[in-house]
């Protein structure tokens, strides 16, 4: 499954993990990605799209 949002482009982030000791390690973030039957261009289709554009209504889903 694709890690991209089809509106936003939100991918993954990456930065470090840091202990109490002040320790850094490589970590990452990943957005929260679902596949949805959405209206693209005026018609259904299935798309990768982040939790964020569905609640905030930029995606129009397909019945």
């Amino acid at each position: 499954m694709s890690t991209v949002c089809y509106i936003c482009n939100k991918e993954r982030q990456k930065g470090s993990k840091v202990s109490h000791s002040n320790r850094h390690s490589k970590r990452s973030w990943k957005p929260n990605i679902r596949k949805v039957k959405a209206v693209v261009d005026g018609r259904p289709m299935r798309i990768s799209v982040c939790t964020r554009c569905l609640r905030s209504g930029k995606v129009i889903r397909a019945q």
